[in-house]
């Protein structure tokens, strides 16, 4: 079965953005996502009064979630999914620090408490299970986004020992190609006895290098990507893509969405 999955950083709400302020573009937003019509939406930066607005917009939609801080405060890495397409049997979040299960907790000089979402999902037409991890790793610190990156894999092996499901990781990563996060992703991530890296990198199905995913407003495709979507041995990405448009005379965010179709095994 073919499943349309998003993440988009939907940059927090700030007057200082002027006419690029979230009330300006919240349509743009719902918009592209009505493009793609995808199954998940695995958000970044969405404050609790921004998710409840955008989920005004997007019928046929729910979504779950807390903030950084517990419950509601600050920034969420929120899931949108189709809830007559998906049921979510179980979820959950953690912080990425040295004591993950304490709330607003940071470690290894974070600027700010971050987290991972996670979800136990079930496609209603196919009883297809797996596994959805949502984050956002520290934009300042790079000890945090190493360690970081460690404490979601450790969730990830933890969960896959339980319950052996296939697993879908994405986020905005603060990471070039190049850095420890992805490295480690795309090398590194050994389940017990196997020698090869378990996760797939989204934009190996590209014929090009996928370019710059965060663009302050300002458009373009040179440099390099922050934003992923990781995929596990039993899911084939049929196909990636950066989506740059404008729509209405200006972007839906200061991040492109990344789009991944997948064919669950």
């Amino acid at each position: 079965m073919d499943l349309t999955v998003m993440t988009f950083n939907l940059r927090y709400n700030t007057p200082d953005d002027g006419d690029n302020a979230w009330p300006l573009r919240v349509h743009r937003v719902s918009r592209l996502i009505a493009d793609y019509n995808p199954l998940i939406i695995g958000t970044q930066e969405g404050y609790h009064p921004m998710l409840v607005e955008l989920h005004d917009r997007l019928p046929g939609y729910e979504w779950f979630g807390a903030g950084r801080f517990g419950g509601e405060e600050d920034e969420h890495c929120a899931i949108f999914y189709q809830n007559e397409r998906m049921d979510i049997l179980e979820h959950g979040q953690f912080w990425l620090s040295e004591t993950p299960e304490e709330v607003a907790s940071k470690s290894w000089d974070s600027y700010f408490p971050r987290v991972c979402t996670w979800a136990h999902c079930r496609i209603k037409a196919t009883n297809q299970q797996f596994m959805l991890y949502n984050t956002h790793l520290d934009h300042a610190s790079q000890e945090a986004r190493d360690h970081g990156v460690k404490v979601i894999w450790d969730y990830i092996v933890s969960h896959h020992s339980v319950n052996g499901l296939p697993a879908i990781l994405m986020g905005d990563l603060n990471s070039f190609p190049e850095h420890f996060p992805i490295w480690f992703l795309e090398e590194e991530t050994k389940l017990a006895g196997d020698g090869k890296a378990w996760l797939t990198n989204a934009y190996t199905s590209l014929h090009a290098p996928a370019g710059l995913t965060a663009h302050s407003f300002n458009g373009g495709d040179v440099g390099k990507p922050i934003d992923y979507i990781f995929v596990s041995p039993e899911m084939t990405i049929m196909e990636a893509s950066v989506d740059r448009r404008q729509i209405d005379g200006g972007y839906p965010s200061d991040h492109y969405p990344i789009i991944a179709v997948l064919k669950l095994a």
